[in-house]
């Protein structure tokens, strides 16, 4: 015979003060466990939704980033010349010799700079811009080919000093000038400084490329492009999707940050389970005249060991209810930091996804189980003339 569900929602609320603390410790846990998930997740979202699977990334065989690719002129030419390059309406073919680089810059701080961080600077081609439609301008007007002029993502604008429209940069001994400010949406791209390629090369006195991108005229077609880029003698270099390629780059930082969330939640739960098990404890003290007359009701070992087991567990679920609910409210947040990959700084938002909401339940069920089971298995035990002499 079971003990009924609702006997241990009853003695939950008769304990108000110990329930409430303990699910607010666990609430605590599982906010920092899903925060960390969410951030993760929100990186990784940021880089991939960067890509489109129709484009295709070429860099130099074995590197890692654009940054550190290389790509000289007649490389170039060829990897222009494939077949599987799509043309546009105007007879152009939907491919970019890009260049990237890496620049300083102070961040705003309390109406002051107080630090710096590198910022990507893109030198682009005309057709760069149909290549990403995520991008759209949002104030200012495109560059102008050929010119000092620069467009800045919207995150840039927001987070440093003096990238404001109108604004002035230096590097490269020139002075540039922002014309334009961009959103790119939730992508890697609003991290991004855009000007002209030939300009921003020269400046950085660089002869070659970082990096072609093209847009595949069948997206089907992509492993005979890849083929024929990387088995080409003439070239070193190697070909990705564009969202693969993105993907890759976040896949360092994003195990980084979950290796990071489990060991601080891991400390963090030990306390929790303590608290659990502290009050599943303190309930089977108090109700011991309790546990004696259901044993002589006739309610078995079992069935009193699953009635304090599932205590424990709505105590775990409401903590990871709670402090899922908590954690959902930090989407609102954009952050930054420094892609691994690149060295670079990287806005992107928490996200919370059916796959951090599961985990953090379960997670917080685990809490619960393992601070009741000891608490449920004395209560299991006892016997039952000396629950009722006790009572």
């Amino acid at each position: 015979m079971a003990v009924p569900f609702a006997y241990s929602m009853r003695n939950l609320g008769k304990r108000r003060l110990t329930t409430t603390l303990t699910v607010l410790g666990m609430a605590l846990v599982v906010f920092v466990f899903a925060a960390v998930l969410m951030m993760a997740e929100g990186l990784q979202k940021t880089l991939i939704e960067t890509g489109s699977p129709d484009n295709v990334v070429v860099v130099r065989k074995g590197s890692t980033s654009e940054v550190m690719s290389g790509i000289d002129r007649s490389q170039a030419a060829i990897v222009e010349m494939l077949p599987q390059v799509a043309v546009g309406p105007d007879g152009r073919r939907l491919v970019a010799r890009e260049g990237v680089f890496l620049i300083a810059l102070p961040k705003r701080g309390m109406g002051k700079a107080t630090s710096h961080s590198n910022v990507v600077v893109r030198g682009v081609q005309g057709v760069s811009v149909p290549l990403r439609p995520q991008v759209k301008l949002v104030a200012g007007r495109l560059f102008r080919p050929g010119s000092t002029e620069v467009i800045v993502g919207n995150s840039i604008a927001a987070g440093f000093v003096g990238v404001g429209l109108r604004g002035q940069l230096s590097w490269g001994m020139q002075r540039w000038t922002v014309v334009g400010i961009f959103d790119a949406g939730n992508t890697g791209f609003s991290s991004e400084i855009w000007g002209d390629a030939d300009q921003v090369m020269q400046a950085f006195r660089r002869p070659v490329y970082s990096s072609l991108i093209f847009r595949l005229h069948d997206p089907a077609s992509f492993e005979a492009a890849k083929a024929a880029i990387e088995r080409d003698p003439r070239l070193t270099l190697e070909a990705k999707r564009e969202t693969r390629y993105y993907l890759d780059q976040s896949e360092m930082m994003a195990k980084f940050l979950r290796i990071l969330g489990l060991s601080l939640t891991i400390i963090f739960s030990f306390g929790a389970i303590i608290g659990a098990m502290i009050t599943m404890y303190t309930a089977v003290a108090n109700r011991v005249g309790e546990i004696g007359t259901l044993r002589a009701l006739g309610f078995r070992r079992r069935s009193i060991l699953a009635a304090f087991l599932a205590e424990s567990l709505l105590l775990g679920l409401l903590g990871g209810v709670l402090g899922l609910a908590a954690a959902s409210f930090m989407q609102l947040i954009t952050v930054s930091t420094v892609n691994f990959q690149t060295f670079s700084e990287l806005a992107f938002k928490f996200t919370l996804t059916p796959r951090v909401a599961l985990e953090s339940l379960l997670f917080a069920l685990v809490m619960g189980l393992i601070g009741g089971v000891l608490p449920a298995l004395r209560a299991s035990r006892m016997r039952i003339v000396e629950a009722l002499r006790a009572a």
